[in-house]
């Protein structure tokens, strides 16, 4: 079977990843499809989830059920990504194996309204590593200059990082 763009690419030492996630993709087996045609890795942030959690419905008897026992609208959003980045992670498991940690990472970003409050930012990245509990999960990290004591800190407690703008 010849090989497909993103599988040539790979030879080259890049790896394609997608710069978006949701509930459908990962569900409906797209993102495997992905995976086996080359994909090594899947980012997101707060923008990409409120395309994929309000242009869509598939989201909505969830958002109900958290609705109905009280959550408030931060704790419905974590829930929602979480389970999200847990979901899409375990996908890519086989592809961080192969790669011996290289690859087969899924990110999560600490809240954008954080990126000047360096405890916070620590703390949110600290709390999210622990409940998302993936290995391949990277914790993304605004490059601000608060910031880069948080990648320092969290680096140094074993959490896996990606710096983004």
């Amino acid at each position: 079977m010849p090989q497909t763009i993103l599988q040539e690419l790979s030879e080259f030492g890049q790896s394609a990843w997608l710069d978006y996630i949701s509930r459908s993709l990962i569900e409906s087996g797209k993102l495997q499809k992905l995976i086996d045609q080359g994909l090594r890795g899947m980012t997101s942030n707060p923008s990409i989830f409120n395309q994929a959690i309000g242009s869509s419905n598939e989201y909505d008897a969830k958002i109900a059920q958290l609705k109905r026992q009280g959550k408030s609208v931060f704790e419905m959003y974590d829930e929602l990504t979480v389970k999200d980045i847990q979901d899409a992670a375990d996908i890519f498991l086989p592809v961080y194996e192969s790669t011996k940690k290289l690859d087969g990472y899924v990110s999560l970003e600490i809240n954008p309204l954080l990126a000047d409050k360096m405890k916070e930012q620590t703390d949110e990245g600290l709390r999210l590593f622990k409940k998302v509990n993936r290995p391949n999960l990277m914790i993304k990290v605004p490059a601000t200059k608060s910031g880069m004591t948080v990648i320092e800190e969290l680096i140094a407690q074993g959490v896996n990082v990606n710096v983004t703008l």
